[in-house]
């Protein structure tokens, strides 16, 4: 069975391909074919499990086999074993009964590599970086991650006994931990960036965003905001609705918002704001990059084809084909491309794929060029502004930056592709933190207004010069900015919050700095809105 290369990437576009799916169908083939090629198929699996060198499992055959199918069609129509299509719902609801942590195996350790703040883990101070050595006296050096998941979720209320090995302590930490309900964030922060300009980062559309950001926009209005900054960027995408939903926050009742356009009639759907919006009156910008997809794309493409917010940043991902997910036998999940997404103005924002995907999926890993048009391609904007089809929504106004809005050298982005500022922030706790494990001898205590100096720096490069890297000097100098600036945001993620990382961040994120910069011409996209609308009025 033929590997697709990149495994993260691919990991992300599946996540985003689940947008506007419809659960609990059953997947049912035509009944012309399926009698002879099933005999072919089970012959097939009946020959291989009694003749193979060895014994062989028929859930592995039948899940490569499914798998081997849906890689000749496209590279988003995929197959999940019941472990992964309950991890999809899972993560599509939002909620689960647990400690709030993700974990990873890493060099056989089960490593927490993300907490979510206010879960039970982050109340009783596990943090990112943590080994969980010991669950209920059973130590996991080799465990799966699989495994690990089943012994530490349980019903609400019960507990579950883990030691933590933490770097800096000679014994494990040992944790009661209550498992509650841990609802997973799909908003990055919300704050004000100043004393009229509103923030919201949206890291992916789950079943309660439009509820969060609803709730975020009305604290912020509060607050004094006059304009807002939505972040769209790294956003694999999720649920259709929400993305509609999102949407009408910001356009007219009765707006087409996306149309969907597929083989069968019952695969072409037109989908309009249904509900009176409460934000047409306020500018906007809306930041995109190259891993922005799917549910992200329907958003700002919308937003762009009614002149709504001014859009900047890099093209997105080009991720737009339907995926209808059918559960099927042995708690199994198919999600099928079933049909292709639109924007209002009729663009497809589907990107071409190449034969063996590589091209498609290494996109988000390649400078951004500008794309060869043609004229079938040309559409137009409610305000006559020319827009194209067919490879993402590109920004209005373009401004590269793939990493948290910086453009580091190759050196630079192997620090962080290597995880080297998160692995030097394990160190460091906040002032007055009490939670286990937090303070001590060998901890490097930090206040929330920290800065980042020249001695700190100086910390990391030995640090780095430690995990066997060799320091390009050109590089560092090139990327002393970006350098400083992820030190302080990978600190500040771990030993105070999320919110508050992303507050500062943005302060000297290049991308972002530059969109800020702009609102004049998102006041002037605003104007334009309000006259075609008014136009639209009056006829």
């Amino acid at each position: 069975m033929r590997t697709r290369s990149l495994f993260a990437a691919t990991a992300a576009i599946l996540l985003s391909a689940l947008a506007g799916g419809v659960f609990g169908k059953s997947a049912l083939a035509t009944e012309e074919t399926v009698p002879e090629h099933y005999r072919t198929f089970t012959s097939a699996l009946s020959a291989i499990q009694a003749q193979y060198a060895q014994p062989v499992e028929s859930d592995r055959l039948v899940y490569g086999a499914i798998n081997g199918m849906l890689q000749t069609l496209d590279p988003h129509s995929s197959f999940m074993d019941p472990r992964s299509y309950a991890q999809m719902r899972e993560r599509q609801e939002g909620r689960y009964f647990g400690l709030g942590l993700t974990i990873s195996s890493i060099d056989g350790d089960i490593t927490a590599v993300r907490v979510f703040e206010g879960s039970p883990a982050f109340t009783n101070g596990i943090r990112r970086g943590d080994v969980i050595a010991d669950v209920e006296g059973q130590n996991t050096k080799g465990w799966t991650t699989e495994a690990t998941v089943n012994k530490l979720k349980g019903p609400k209320g019960t507990f579950v006994n883990i030691g933590v090995r933490r770097k800096g302590f000679e014994r494990l930490l040992e944790m009661r931990v209550m498992r509650d309900q841990v609802s997973i964030p799909s908003l990055s922060a919300s704050f004000m960036i100043d004393a009229t300009t509103g923030y919201v980062g949206i890291t992916d559309f789950a079943e309660h965003t439009d509820e969060d950001l609803g709730l975020a926009l009305e604290a912020l209005i509060k607050k004094g905001m006059k304009r807002l900054v939505l972040d769209l960027r790294s956003n694999p995408g999720g649920q259709l609705d929400q993305a509609i939903r999102i949407t009408n926050r910001f356009v007219a009742k009765g707006s087409m918002v996306v149309y969907t356009r597929g083989r069968t009639s019952n695969s072409d759907s037109d989908y309009r704001a249904t509900d009176t919006p409460d934000y047409t009156n306020i500018p906007m910008i809306t930041l995109v990059n190259r891993n922005s997809a799917s549910a992200s794309e329907i958003v700002s493409g919308a937003l762009q084809d009614y002149d709504r917010s001014l859009v900047v940043g890099e093209t997105t991902f080009g991720k737009a084909l339907v995926q209808s997910v059918y559960r099927v036998s042995g708690g199994a999940g198919l999600a099928l491309t079933t049909a292709r997404y639109y924007t209002p103005s009729g663009r497809l924002i589907q990107r071409p794929w190449d034969g063996t995907f590589d091209e498609y999926l290494t996109y988000t890993l390649k400078d951004q060029s500008e794309r060869a048009k043609t004229a079938d391609q040309l559409k137009y904007t409610t305000g006559g502004r020319k827009v194209f089809s067919g490879g993402g929504i590109e920004p209005d106004l373009r401004f590269d930056g793939p990493v948290e809005g910086f453009s580091p050298t190759r050196f630079g982005r192997t620090l962080q592709g290597r995880q080297l500022f998160a692995a030097f922030a394990e160190q460091f706790s906040a002032e007055g933190d009490t939670r286990i494990g937090h303070a001590g001898p060998m901890r490097r205590v930090v206040k929330k207004n920290f800065v980042v100096d020249d001695a700190m720096v100086a910390d990391f490069k030995t640090f780095v010069a430690g995990r066997n890297l060799k320091i390009d000097e050109d590089a560092w100098t090139k990327d002393a900015e970006f350098i400083r600036a992820m030190i302080r945001y990978n600190i500040d993620e771990a030993v105070f919050d999320v919110a508050a990382a992303r507050q500062r961040l943005v302060t000297v994120d290049p991308q972002a700095r530059f969109a800020i910069s702009k609102f004049a011409e998102a006041e002037k996209l605003l104007e334009l809105s309000r006259t075609r609308t008014a136009a639209k009025v009056g006829q």
